[in-house]
């Protein structure tokens, strides 16, 4: 441990072990601080690797499989008998796929020379670095750079305390051993949905809590409505406006007490899960003198190139200001790591993708509607259906939409919106046409594959200016 490295970097999730990674590539000498044990044993990888992104859709492709079997092959003219899952293999699968993931990211790290040190990290005065090891042997580390990539942690509630059996938060949602009859779910956002969903298609009745008094006020109008109406007809029952007021748990039960509409309700559960947001876990990360700002919310502060106030010192992902997602992260990590070898790299926050992965999946990038018009924009929109596209047709995915948003004067393209099949990947077209500072026109003179899902983006362009081929255009005055 007496060695000198240029970099530390404390956290190894997306945006850690990335910044890893490319700092090795230029010829750094690295090393990685992880704490996390996951299953009885030291894993890389962060929440997204072990309890977030990856073992949550394996649960979602593993209940959308059973579901379309039971409801939707016989569509096709395939008849089954009787269809079962056993749960214990859906989980015993989920895992696998996390080890053989994690795993695969203590290969990257020794394949290009990054030593990772198990255990926790401290940014100390001077911009040293206390590692404590699991076995509780300390070094004081002085490297040329630090980033710090300590991720974040479910938010709780006093109102609903976790106890990981009766009331659990999105970790302990990915471990019930048996599907509950009755699940309740505090947080319409996109972990909630997620985890809804998966429990509804193996059996539950789940009802969603969103203490606000709209659905997804984050995303545009029109994909907010129509997604809700497909959720529920999927059999959530979403409640907007109602405020969990408590809980109270009596033997294997958990009563909701709520407010909606000005009524005191409540109602009992099985299970209850806790999905209220993400706050940044900073916890033993920073010394009182290693200074550190944080913002009054307390994230770290950074410029836009993710450098704090001590000189060689970087903060990415969810420790500070911008959306909670591994992608950004991952990017703010290669950023700052070539910012440190004297790169002009750059992130481009107009242009990060939110997905929500449920079935059909929703996602979008770049301004709403309502967003663009508070910013002054004259707006034009366009929006096309899967409904009328064949392969959608032919694939028995014809829900859901793709809308455009442009400037009415100048024909630029401010976002992109989807419900639909494989949302998450269509959305990328927007995403490129955004980073390229598209019009729309340049979207409309491409020639699109036949039959594709993508076609629908090509009509959704061309209806932004009343020209879509496969739907009757109203004429504009």
């Amino acid at each position: 441990m007496s060695q000198q490295f240029d970099l530390v970097v404390i956290g190894g999730g997306p945006g850690g072990y990335e910044a890893a990674i490319r700092a090795a590539q230029l010829g750094f000498k690295v090393a990685c601080i992880e704490k996390r044990i996951h299953k009885g044993k030291p894993s890389l990888g962060g929440t997204c690797l072990n309890v977030g992104c990856i073992p949550s859709k394996a649960l979602l492709d593993s209940s959308h499989r059973y579901e379309d079997t039971v409801h939707h092959l016989a569509d096709h003219g395939i008849t089954t008998g009787e269809v079962k899952f056993d749960l214990a293999k859906l989980l015993d699968r989920k895992d696998k796929i996390v080890n053989q993931l994690t795993m695969g990211i203590d290969g990257l790290l020794k394949g290009n020379g990054i030593e990772w040190l198990k255990g926790t990290g401290k940014l100390l005065a001077g911009k040293k670095v206390e590692f404590v090891s699991h076995e509780g042997e300390t070094q004081i580390l002085e490297p040329k750079y630090v980033i710090l990539a300590s991720g974040s942690v479910p938010v709780n509630i006093p109102v609903a305390p976790v106890d990981q059996d009766i009331i659990v938060d999105s970790t302990g949602a990915l471990e019930f051993q048996e599907v509950p009859k009755r699940l309740g779910v505090i947080g319409a956002g996109v972990i909630g949905l997620e985890l809804g969903s998966v429990w509804r298609r193996l059996g539950a009745e789940v009802v969603v809590f969103e203490a606000m008094d709209a659905f997804l006020p984050m995303a545009d109008k029109a994909l907010a409505k129509d997604y809700q109406k497909l959720l529920t007809k999927q059999g959530l029952d979403i409640r907007v406006g109602a405020k969990v007021a408590g809980t109270e748990v009596k033997g294997r039960e958990v009563t909701v007490k709520y407010t909606q509409g000005g009524e005191d309700k409540e109602q009992t559960f099985d299970k209850l899960i806790v999905c209220v947001g993400r706050r940044a876990y900073a916890e033993g990360l920073l010394a009182e003198d290693s200074g550190i700002k944080l913002t009054e919310r307390g994230l770290v502060e950074v410029n836009d190139w993710c450098a704090t106030s001590v000189e060689g010192v970087y903060a990415i992902g969810d420790l500070v200001r911008g959306p909670m997602l591994a992608h950004k992260a991952m990017e703010e990590g290669v950023m700052a790591v070539e910012r440190i070898h004297g790169h002009a790299a750059q992130v481009n926050y107009d242009t990060i993708i939110s997905v929500i992965y449920t079935h059909p999946e929703a996602a979008w990038v770049g301004l709403t509607e309502e967003q663009a018009k508070e910013k002054g924009h004259e707006v034009k929109t366009g929006q096309f259906g899967f409904a009328a596209n064949g392969r959608a047709m032919a694939a028995g995915e014809n829900a859901g939409f793709v809308k455009f948003v442009a400037d009415a004067k100048t024909d630029r393209l401010l976002g992109m919106h989807v419900i639909g099949p494989a949302a998450s990947d269509i959305v990328h077209q927007g995403m490129i046409a955004l980073e390229f500072v598209s019009s729309v026109e340049d979207l409309q003179l491409m020639t699109f594959g036949h039959p594709t899902f993508s076609e629908v983006v090509h009509e959704a362009a061309l209806a932004v200016d009343g020209r879509a081929i496969h739907a009757i255009q109203r004429k504009r005055k």
